[in-house]
């Protein structure tokens, strides 16, 4: 079994783009300028967008950080967007999700320029990844391929199965592990809350994507022999015996699945640090087509 290390792969990502960055400061050329909108104080969202600004600063990035109260109208947000939009100097932005109540998401990524949607969001972006086009893929997927592909996994011909149908995530994960090239070039079985026999159908997957957010749903008894496993889910599980009051675990039972598997991703440490190392490098290829449009 060898343990698909997110940390250490997201770090080598991120030394790289310094160095493309550090190219770009000696030649006086303009460096990327990553942007997050936050709404509200959703202590997660704190986190994650705290931890972008700082991965921003690793890599020699501008970033911007634009907060707006939880009272925020959705007029005024479709506003800040329309000016981001419209500011040269930023490469690329993400909102920060979830919205308040008030505010319609679909609406509000509907709003970002397509060519500034580093999140891989917008329709448009979506629809070119499913044509096989060159766009915004969504970090977390971009991220999961880079894994894949930088621990030479071979995904050709084998039978993947996708737990969970999320925009963000499953969907587009379905759709990429189908693509011809590879990572891909798998044959696809996307399940979610309504598939029938499901134990059934993981039980016969090379490759197991899951991201349905239920802790430890995954258990060793569901998986055959040498099977791939990526873990996608994050959850906090209350428990008193731990100094924090809780735990940290995904959607797989990691300590008996990982005997029976040839590669797995960790919980922390897998596929949550890639996602912002692909949100990194989907800024940089922001950047370098502004560029060269200009």
């Amino acid at each position: 079994m060898e343990i698909l290390d997110g940390k250490k792969v997201s770090n080598e990502i991120k030394e790289e783009i310094a160095i493309q960055v550090a190219k770009m400061r000696e030649k006086g050329e303009k460096v990327p300028h990553l942007a997050a909108i936050l709404v509200g104080s959703d202590g997660a969202s704190l986190t994650y967008v705290g931890s972008k600004v700082r991965s921003c600063e690793k890599v020699g990035f501008e970033s911007t950080l634009v907060r707006m109260p939880s009272t925020t109208s959705e007029l005024e947000l479709l506003n800040k967007i329309e000016e981001l939009n419209k500011n040269e100097d930023i490469d690329g932005f993400i909102v920060q999700l979830p919205l308040p109540p008030q505010i319609d998401t679909q609406k509000v990524l509907l709003a970002v320029d397509p060519d500034k949607d580093v999140d891989g969001f917008h329709p448009m972006n979506f629809g070119k990844m499913a044509l096989d086009m060159s766009t915004f893929i969504p970090a977390t997927p971009f991220g999961i391929l880079e894994l894949l592909e930088r621990y030479n996994v071979d995904t050709k011909g084998k039978h993947t199965v996708v737990i969970g149908r999320s925009h963000i995530v499953g969907r587009p994960m379905s759709i990429l592990m189908g693509r011809k090239g590879w990572p891909g070039n798998s044959t696809v079985t996307l399940t979610h809350s309504h598939t029938k026999n499901i134990t059934q159908i993981i039980s016969q997957a090379d490759i197991v994507i899951s991201a349905l957010g239920v802790p430890k749903f995954l258990k060793a008894e569901m998986i055959k022999d040498d099977a791939v496993i990526i873990d996608v889910g994050i959850t906090r599980v209350a428990d008193d015996s731990y100094e924090k009051g809780y735990y940290i675990t995904g959607d797989v039972d990691f300590e008996n699945v990982s005997k029976k598997a040839s590669f797995i991703t960790p919980v922390p440490g897998g596929v949550g640090p890639m996602t912002i190392a692909m949100l990194l490098k989907n800024t940089l290829l922001a950047r370098d087509r502004h560029r060269s449009r200009k």
